[in-house]
């Protein structure tokens, strides 16, 4: 019989005027090649032993195209309503592998301290698995520290991977030195959110 509605057939029909969001968006597609470039920058970063500057530089190019699809994919999906479930799972998990692979590159090859690079990669991975773990009572809005953050280790694991040497090389050392202080401060926040989130949740109403 034709003209069953999509509820009738066991799907929930989509509202009048609403099209349903298309897995394969923008916002989607940019997250995707920012994965795809994950595999491409380790072995730009890899080549000749990780000594050659000009092979760190095409691995700089790859990082700093995954950096600037991570400010667009999210911006593109609030906008225009582009968000999907795929995305909400995929964009952090393209994040932290960009970033991962450039900081355990960088600290195999020795030209980043491994406790740098550990106090990162702990912090991002603790924070995502916090974030799971009050996500039934609420969510934690990203902060302007946390936004901070994220740029200062941009910019400090991008100088690094460049092959930077005297005034510059100075620089990049201090920023890095920003970039994991504003690490543990706002991991340090996220923590005190999540407590107190957890907290008013679990608190017996008024009355009872």
């Amino acid at each position: 019989m034709s003209g069953i509605p999509a509820s009738a057939a066991g799907r929930p029909a989509p509202a009048p005027g609403v099209r349903p969001v298309r897995l394969w968006n923008i916002a989607n597609i940019l997250t995707m090649v920012r994965l795809f470039l994950v595999p491409g920058f380790v072995l730009l970063m890899l080549h000749n032993g990780g000594h050659d500057p000009v092979w760190r530089s095409f691995a700089w190019a790859a990082f700093a195209i995954a950096m600037i699809t991570d400010l667009f994919d999210g911006h593109l999906a609030r906008t225009y309503n582009l968000v999907t479930d795929f995305g909400k799972i995929a964009d952090p998990i393209a994040d932290k592998a960009i970033m991962g692979a450039a900081l355990i590159c960088l600290s195999g090859l020795g030209f980043l301290s491994w406790w740098v690079t550990g106090v990162i990669l702990a912090r991002e991975v603790g924070i995502t698995l916090m974030r799971f773990w009050v996500i039934k009572h609420g969510v934690i809005p990203a902060s302007r520290g946390g936004k901070l953050k994220t740029l200062f280790q941009g910019v400090a694991t991008g100088m690094y991977i460049l092959a930077l040497e005297g005034p510059l090389a100075t620089v990049r050392f201090w920023v890095m030195a920003v970039a994991v202080a504003l690490t543990v401060l706002t991991g340090l926040d996220y923590v005190r959110q999540a407590v107190v989130l957890r907290r008013k949740a679990l608190a017996p109403e008024p009355g009872r």
